[in-house]
């Protein structure tokens, strides 16, 4: 690929699907079919009017693999000329991301899941099977390309799958071109055009359930409601999850007779300031695995003089384990746009954005349907409730990138580039998206914003433990009874936590934090579910998952198949990631296939190899990647 444009057209298809989005090209410089007598004169815009389109390539990638199933290169060409973007760059871009392809593929796409808590409930046997019946995993066959996957965030139904179809969905009406953007709202990128592609979630999976929705995804079993991930729902004590499975997540007149918008009201009672006071009173910290005071970070991002401010949420969970912000979006979406308006009216931010992992359709229909009924009743816009605050909020897809989860591999992905974090400082509040002064928060995060302003911050903070406030959302899969989301106050333990999921009778271990994080024995369960208490045992609590395994699980290929998605999802960014992420699966290899002539030696190379990425690391992929296979060696004595 070059700097250059190519000679290489559009089809049809692709050209509508760019338009539906960018609108008509407005000269020959932009992609139009010939050029005008005027045209010839002058070229408009320029550098700075081609920066201000760049945060368009994403979306606009997304469009034709949407729309065809995969990027040509006259389509990328056509982009580029769009967007004023060198090809090569914009190559640099679509191949970053797991679900686009620059090759030719059929519109039928499966992915399905391998990792953790699909290979604990068969997802081998299942990739086994569809060998004999598809073909070899991304081999095309009966117009349907399989592939393996790393997890779809389905935990909860293992072993999972999910199935893209290309193509135009002839219920929807044609896109409308994006409207010009101005600082006090957007127009967002939502499920409304023809171009959304058609999905099938297949959970639990069998191969002959997956074989067939690959012929007629239309005879996929319909996909059960959030509610069915939630084994608590209906219980008084719950505060993030009462309404998922109570309250009808597509209606915005059920979600307010239950008291939403109580807060946001509250909150313009307060006023910016009075918001940041509560929050900081309640002792709220980051859902995420950082815990870093979500008061604190608003309170930066609002003393900064530069602007505009932007709100940010991350809703690209893609820790294997990790699904609780699905559920939340998928059964209570306008809570979070409610949580969102409260952020981005206490940071004085008029713009936010929802980054949501591509692997999520569910969540992207409830979440653009959302947007636009709290649009049409004032409850986003130039004038939010009539107390002359502007806030909007866009959705932007991901397209299959772990390291997309990190602050600010979300900015880079956003602004149309590759998405690679930053090196820090400065800071996401100094300076974040576009540049500018940015809060981050993920899902559970903002939407705990909720219960504080509702009841105050002495109640909020009058649950859980002193340094670990309010509630928290646990990923629960693996071999348990009742998989699914579990919302305990902070300070209840790990056995407690089993007990209610159904642990199995030969119980081996339990991983907590997911792939980043670490592992718990048998008579380690009555450790604290809080930041500090995990901490003090040597592990981590992370974002919450926690993976169940009983002593069916040959605990060496888990760990190999840790090692292999560090290995998969590193940016190749710095040194000691991209390097030390191969090396320790390649010792992982030795170990487990016993090809190595001593298991002490890769151990030993191991250790070094992972005390250097998690010193040298730019980001927290390469700084976590060893904890898992540490703490197995360590606390539970594999490979002796």
């Amino acid at each position: 690929m070059d700097l250059k444009y190519t000679d290489a057209a559009p089809s049809h298809a692709e050209r509508e699907a760019v338009d539906a989005l960018l609108g008509p090209p407005p000269s020959g410089w932009e992609g139009a079919a010939e050029r005008s007598d005027e045209d010839l004169r002058w070229a408009r815009g320029g550098a700075s009017a081609a920066k201000d389109r760049r945060d368009q390539l994403l979306p606009a990638l997304h469009a034709v693999n949407d729309r065809v199933g995969w990027i040509s290169e006259g389509a990328l060409d056509y982009i580029c000329r769009r967007l004023t973007v060198a090809p090569a760059e914009a190559y640099g871009v679509a191949t970053f991301y797991a679900m686009f392809s620059v090759r030719p593929r059929p519109a039928k796409v499966l992915h399905v899941c391998t990792d953790l808590a699909c290979a604990a409930r068969g997802s081998a046997a299942v990739c086994a099977e569809l060998t004999e019946r598809l073909g070899a995993s991304g081999t095309p066959a009966e117009g349907t390309v399989w592939q393996e996957s790393p997890c779809l965030g389905l935990c909860e139904r293992a072993p999972a799958a999910l199935l893209l179809q290309a193509g135009t969905d002839p219920a929807k009406p044609a896109s409308p071109a994006l409207e010009e953007r101005e600082s006090g709202g957007g127009a967002p990128e939502e499920p409304a055009a023809g171009a959304v592609r058609c999905s099938a979630v297949l959970a639990p999976a069998t191969a002959p359930a997956i074989a067939a929705a690959a012929r007629a995804p239309e005879s996929a079993p319909a996909e059960p409601p959030a509610g069915a991930a939630v084994p608590q729902s209906g219980d008084p004590a719950l505060v993030l999850l009462k309404r998922i499975g109570t309250v009808d997540p597509t209606s915005l007149d059920d979600y307010r007779s239950t008291g939403g918008y109580t807060a946001l009201r509250r909150a313009f009672t307060l006023g910016p300031a009075g918001v940041i006071r509560e929050v900081l009173d309640a002792g709220l910290v980051g859902r995420g695995g950082a815990a870093f005071p979500t008061g604190r970070k608003w309170q930066a991002t609002a003393q900064q003089a530069d602007g505009p401010h932007y709100l940010v949420c991350n809703a690209d969970e893609s820790e294997p384990g990790t699904f609780k912000d699905r559920v939340l979006m998928e059964g209570d979406p306008y809570a979070l746009i409610e949580a969102m308006t409260i952020a981005g009216y206490a940071i004085g931010a008029h713009r936010g954005f929802i980054y949501l992992r591509g692997e999520y359709p569910r969540a992207y229909e409830r979440l653009g349907h959302a947007l636009r009924s709290t649009r049409t009743r004032g409850l986003l816009g130039p004038d939010v409730l009539g107390q002359g605050y502007a806030f909007d909020i866009e959705i932007r897809r991901g397209a299959g990138a772990y390291i997309c989860g990190e602050e600010t591999a979300i900015f880079n992905s956003i602004e149309g580039q590759r998405g690679e974090p930053r090196s820090k400082p400065p800071f996401p509040v100094e300076k974040g998206l576009f540049g500018k002064p940015t809060a981050v928060n993920n899902v559970e995060t903002l939407m705990n914003v909720l219960p504080i302003l509702e009841h105050g911050a002495a109640a909020y903070a009058a649950t859980g433990t002193e340094t670990s406030t309010g509630t928290k959302l646990f990923c629960v899969s693996g071999q348990v009874a009742r998989p699914g989301i579990y919302e305990l106050p902070f300070g209840a333990n790990l056995r407690e936590l089993l007990d209610l999921a159904g642990p199995p009778e030969r119980l081996r271990a339990v991983l907590l934090g997911g792939a980043a994080g670490g592992f718990v024995r048998p008579d380690e369960l009555d450790v604290p579910l809080t930041f500090e208490g995990t901490r003090a045992a040597g592990t981590t609590l992370g974002s919450g998952v926690v993976l169940v395994l009983d002593d069916s699980v040959e605990l060496p290929r888990v760990l190999l198949r840790i090692a292999e998605f560090f290995r998969d999802e590193s940016c190749g960014q710095c040194v000691p990631c991209r390097v030390g992420t191969v090396r320790q699966e390649e010792a992982l290899h030795r170990i487990v296939d016993r090809t190595g002539a001593d298991a002490a030696q890769d151990i030993a190379l191991m250790r070094e190899v992972g005390q250097a990425m998690r010193d040298a690391s730019i980001c927290g992929l390469g700084q976590t990647a060893w904890n898992a296979v540490e703490s197995a060696i360590d606390r539970l004595g594999v490979y002796k």
